[in-house]
């Protein structure tokens, strides 16, 4: 049965609209259009998005189930009801997914010469060199467990690969309780590529899963396996410090809920779909979950891993084309990045130009004695950053270094407690922002001594400072000496580190004060705008759109006859196209090469043209629960750039764009005509290509 919204309901369920997300995100693996290896990819990109899909999102909607069964989600509906259409929705893209990598997937890799062999068509020469590799690279760091009362079931690490074996016999000791577990260390590859002298092709690989089962009788000397069936559980994985603890050190506090994040309570079970019954019936007893939460599939349950497949093939045809990302025309004959800016506003557009002038200004302001401070806010930069060794190195040399590290950053924790602990070492300020808020504002303040006097400098983004999702999403950042951004930066800098009431900033927004108050207000000035039969006009561009507050003002806009266009990545909780509602507001979804991340809010106001850039979505998270700023584009000329890069090519997409339908289900774009728009390679052809003339 399909989903299908209530007429009165005005607001979509959140996880339905993640796994829409994840629909449009397969599609793109099926797509032929895209290069075989990166139609791999994408099909990667839907196991890791549902990995954390059940991690976070699912967890959550069972333990409200728990806690308050009766109460209404914002969609009008219980989490009862709304975990049994979400899981119905589960099932069937998961099915669909595995559907595509068995029927679609692995036969057209195997035409291009890519094989993955089963073991039940292993040659000769294959199945010797399988058995020499199994005793000589895995026999000795597996750990098979016989189940009994000496040996219970053991703890089973949030998404690890697992084997339960069923077997008959008796041991050594006499022992036979039918049951074992085999545990596959993380450190072990998940696919084994073999010498082309044995697989006959170029590329030959075989699954690890596919090597245990040729010889767990092994593992069990003396007895037979009459069966051996992969199994992996997904776990509540959204770690928190309760805010009502007596927390003296958020760190300290932090290091303790990660050691227990592998073996939170289990969420989904993955098994192999030629399991028995009796035995997924065991392993759903040992995960106390209900035959709703368990997924059985038809093959690797954890296809993430087979995302390291293209870095093992060389086969650039079957690859997205390579790219040098451009430089910015007032940086590419200017070596000193405080004189360039402080000629004019600087745009830098990620992924088609590079992050590289970011990483030179930290890296040039770490060794420039007349710099006496700098301060940055840390939320993702990964574990090997160029820009926190140039903190350290700025710390080291006696400058005023203030790092804000965001120690809940979900799955970077564990980064970013390294990088403060290094950055104290070295003589910074390292502080944790504000306690029961994220910092997700993506800040940098560099202070200057010039001619006597201080000058700031800042760098404000969409995206984290982390160079390599700069190369895979799509960001703006903007470096600008403008007195009072700079000056708003710092207040908020202050803010950050000390104690008061926040002021008023000359031009920033700021979440969780103004930010949605501010842009309510922008909503109503178009509003204004259109009773008094002026053009109005309001374009967003943004990850996702969730406030109740913002989605009823774009209602009401939309009644007023405000023409609104949204450009929503992944999940929009507004409803367009209803008559009487929003029949002006048009929602789509731009899926591609790389993951749209900036976000951009336009509001025409009688001419004058509003523009902000943004790290915070319309959540409600970002708008109350989070440290984010909006910013303003002043120059003109860099507020066309953002106009013709940010917004128009993404609204004429007639290539990789999905128009949202009243009912939250997407239809792709079909071009009217025989040219085709595609908004990512126009901005590739635009920002990259022609740099390297």
């Amino acid at each position: 049965m399909i989903y299908k919204p209530a007429e009165n309901q005005l607001m979509l369920n959140r996880e339905l609209g993640l796994l829409e997300f994840n629909r449009r995100v397969l599609a793109q693996a099926e797509d032929q259009a895209n290069p075989l290896l990166e139609r791999l990819k994408f099909l990667c990109i839907v196991s890791s998005n549902l990995d954390e899909f059940f991690e976070v999102r699912m967890a959550w909607l069972k333990e409200n189930m728990k806690l308050s069964a009766t109460r209404l989600l914002p969609e009008g509906v219980t989490p009862m009801q709304a975990f049994e259409w979400i899981t119905r929705e589960s099932h069937d893209l998961v099915e669909r997914q595995y559907r595509v990598f068995g029927e679609v997937m692995l036969p057209a890799l195997a035409a291009e010469g890519i094989h993955f062999f089963r073991r039940t068509l292993w040659t000769d020469s294959q199945r010797e060199w399988v058995r020499d590799y199994f005793f000589r690279e895995l026999m000795p760091v597996l750990t098979p467990i016989g189940l009994d009362p000496s040996h219970p079931f053991p703890r089973v690490l949030n998404k690890s690969l697992n084997f339960i074996v069923e077997l008959e016999g008796r041991d050594a000791f006499g022992r036979n309780s039918g049951i074992a577990i085999v545990q596959a260390p993380r450190i072990l590859p998940r696919f084994v590529k073999l010498p082309a002298e044995v697989s006959g092709v170029e590329h030959g690989f075989v699954f690890l899963s596919s090597i245990l089962h040729a010889h767990v009788d092994e593992l069990f000397a003396g007895m037979r396996a009459k069966g051996c069936y992969q199994f992996r559980v997904t776990r509540d994985s959204d770690v928190s410090v309760d805010n009502d603890e007596d927390v003296k050190d958020l760190r300290a506090a932090l290091e303790g809920e990660l050691s227990q994040r592998p073996f939170g309570s289990a969420v989904r079970l993955e098994v192999a779909d030629n399991c028995p019954l009796h035995l997924q019936d065991f392993l759903k007893e040992q995960f106390r979950l209900e035959d709703v939460d368990v997924y059985r599939v038809n093959g690797p349950v954890n296809l993430v891993r087979l995302m390291q497949v293209p870095d093992q093939v060389d086969r650039p045809d079957l690859k997205f084309e390579p790219f040098m990302p451009g430089t910015p025309v007032e940086l590419r004959k200017q070596s000193d990045l405080f004189a360039a800016i402080r000629h004019g506003d600087v745009l830098l557009h990620h992924p088609y130009q590079s992050f590289t002038p970011v990483i030179d200004l930290l890296q040039q302001a770490a060794l420039d004695p007349s710099v006496v401070a700098i301060k940055m806010t840390v939320y993702r930069t990964g574990s090997d950053s160029a820009l926190m060794e140039a903190l350290l190195e700025a710390a080291r040399r006696g400058k005023e270094v203030t790092a804000v590290v965001e120690l809940m950053a979900r799955f970077d924790e564990e980064a970013n407690i390294n990088w403060a602990a290094k950055l104290e070492r070295a003589g910074a300020h390292v502080v944790y922002g504000v306690y029961g808020y994220k910092t997700h504002a993506k800040m940098l303040l560099i202070v200057r001594r010039e001619e006597g006097k201080l000058r700031r400098y800042a760098h404000v983004g969409t995206g984290n400072y982390h160079p390599r999702t700069a190369k895979l999403y799509t960001d703006f950042g903007l470096m600008t000496a403008h007195d009072e951004i700079t000056s708003d930066v710092n207040d908020v800098f202050m803010q950050l580190t000390g104690l008061g009431l926040a002021g008023d900033h000359y031009q920033l927004w700021q979440s969780p004060f103004t930010l949605q108050p501010n842009m309510v207000k922008a909503i109503d000035r178009e509003i204004a705008h259109a009773r008094l039969g002026r053009k109005a006009v309001i374009i967003a561009k943004m990850n996702a759109l969730l406030e109740p507050t913002i989605i009823e003002k774009l209602y009401e806009a939309s009644q007023a006859g405000v023409t609104i266009h949204l450009i929503v990545r992944g999940v929009c909780a507004l409803r367009p196209g209803i008559p009487g509602i929003s029949e002006n507001i048009r929602v789509r979804s731009i899926v591609g090469r790389f993951l749209e991340h900036h976000r951009v809010f336009y509001f025409y106001n009688d001419g004058v043209e509003d523009l902000y850039l943004s790290s915070a979505d319309w959540m409600g998270r970002n708008l109350f629960r989070r440290i984010e700023i909006a910013f303003p584009i002043l120059d003109p000329r860099v507020k066309r750039r953002v106009i013709r890069e940010g917004l128009r090519p993404y609204l004429v997409d007639n290539a990789q764009a999905w128009e949202m339908q009243s009912d939250g289900r997407y239809r792709r774009k079909a071009a009217r005509t025989a040219k085709k728009r595609n908004a990512q390679i126009g901005l590739l052809t635009e920002l990259a290509a022609k740099q390297r003339n």
